[in-house]
């Protein structure tokens, strides 16, 4: 996970990073990218990407989109995300890009 300057990161544990979540703003935009969301393998299915979400959620406003492989839909869902049916045209233009040799769908949180 590369987090430049405009990025916010989230980290989960300690002394060692069990967890952590990254968002940027979209520009032209009112609202957020989530770019990437880790869970140590060894703690997946213990509630940590949840709180993580659930956090971003409550200290960012506007819309959070994010790009997901199809079977990680459900944990987004979850957590009040729902396919987005329109994308900024930067984000649109980065997930054509990755769907060249990934399969994702977009998501949203309104908020």
């Amino acid at each position: 996970m590369k987090a430049r300057q405009a990025h916010q990161v989230w980290i989960a544990g300690a002394p060692n990073i069990a967890a952590c979540t990254c968002v940027q703003p979209v520009p032209g935009s009112e609202g957020h990218w989530l770019t990437s969301l880790f869970v140590d393998p060894a703690l997946r299915r213990c509630g940590l990407a949840g709180r993580l979400l659930d956090h971003v959620r409550s200290n960012v406003e506007g819309p959070i989109w994010l790009f997901c492989r199809p079977e990680l839909g459900g944990l987004y869902q979850r957590h009040g995300y729902q396919i987005a049916a329109d994308l900024p045209q930067s984000l649109a233009t980065k997930l054509s890009r990755y769907q060249h040799d990934k399969q994702l769908i977009a998501m949203v949180h309104l908020g």
